[in-house]
């Protein structure tokens, strides 16, 4: 008996320590390069939450989309073969339609206007993502994206005969140079450099952060001055995975990946000016369009929206309330600030 009761404690002492040392691997995929900023703040909060878990998680991130796409990254997700991704509000679209709703087209005129709507529409568009099965942490903005091209774009005329690179599986941007009579040639972003080096494509829209991360304005220096669309994205991991967690640990792990997003979301907005400058200086030329090509720019906009409205399935609710806020915000502020 006392020989029995010994084996029984000796397997309750294993079965502790085994528990105390077990590890959960988040494996994590992004487009961001090895050794840009976003990276550096990745690997920042996987380092902090793997000292406060006391090892008992640990964030592997496979940068430079070296995974694949969003899709690509979607696709291995619900396999398992990773956990979660860094993805485009576009890519998070392919699993919750909404949210990408803040990337209509000329939805927004200031980050003012963005400032307003995000801070009381973030939240919304979380839980509606969750409810697929993915948790995000925090909308991290990308910026305003511009056109950039190998020649100057000051008028539509300009634009004739150009090969403007479409994000593949995203209806947004192929609405918008469908409603702009553009040739679209869809690539997955890790393949547009070369499609630039090579002749491939001579047309991307990109926020000038992005612009210089990626290394396009070497080939497209000509960006026109008008944004086009709002770019954000989220880092976002299966509820599945978290659900291994203990209560603890995966509050640790939220609480750092919240804050990390939030650091990047507001390091990109400051880091915005300073790209432009940054391109400038490396001999880019941001190019004034007329007044004609500002105002084609917005009908384009009005009827690519009306098509995507009337094509996906966003929820009208938080369609509606978008617009109220905008209509709210631009009421009493009527000089646009």
């Amino acid at each position: 008996m006392m020989m029995q009761r010994a084996a029984l404690a000796a397997c309750t002492m294993i079965l502790v320590v085994s528990a105390a040392g077990a590890q959960t691997r988040i494996k994590i995929a992004t487009m961001a390069p090895d050794g840009s900023f976003w990276m550096n703040e990745f690997q920042a909060a996987a380092d902090l939450i793997d000292q406060r878990t006391d090892g008992r998680v640990s964030l592997r991130f496979y940068p430079g989309g070296t995974m694949g796409s969003d899709s690509a990254m979607l696709r291995k997700i619900r396999i398992g073969q990773l956990q979660g991704g860094v993805f485009l509000a576009g890519g998070l679209a392919e699993v919750d339609q909404n949210f990408d709703v803040y990337n209509l087209p000329l939805l927004f005129r200031s980050f003012d206007e963005v400032d307003f709507v995000r801070a009381r529409m973030d939240a919304s568009l979380i839980d509606e993502l969750a409810k697929s099965g993915l948790v995000a942490f925090g909308i991290t903005e990308t910026g305003f994206t511009y056109l950039m091209s190998a020649k100057p774009t000051r008028t539509f005329a300009d634009l004739r005969g150009r090969k403007a690179w479409a994000p593949q599986d995203d209806p947004i941007s192929l609405a918008i140079v469908n409603a702009a009579g553009l040739s679209p040639v869809p690539l997955p972003i890790s393949d547009v450099l070369t499609g630039l080096q090579t002749g491939l494509i001579d047309t991307v829209a990109a926020p000038a952060v992005a612009a210089i991360a990626l290394q396009w304005f070497t080939k497209a220096p000509y960006i026109t001055d008008l944004p086009i669309t709002y770019v954000c994205g989220a880092l976002a991991i299966s509820e599945k995975t978290l659900e291994k967690l203990s209560l603890g640990d995966r509050k640790i792990v939220s609480e750092v990946l919240a804050a990390a997003s939030g650091s990047m979301d507001r390091k990109t907005r400051a880091d915005d000016q300073e790209a432009r400058a940054a391109l400038v200086k490396q001999g880019a030329t941001f190019v004034d369009p007329t007044d004609e090509t500002r105002t084609e720019w917005i009908e384009i906009a009005a009827r690519a929206t009306k098509q995507l409205l009337a094509e996906r399935a966003y929820d009208p609710r938080i369609v509606a309330e978008i617009q109220r806020l905008l209509a709210e915000y631009r009421a009493s502020h009527p000089d646009g600030g």
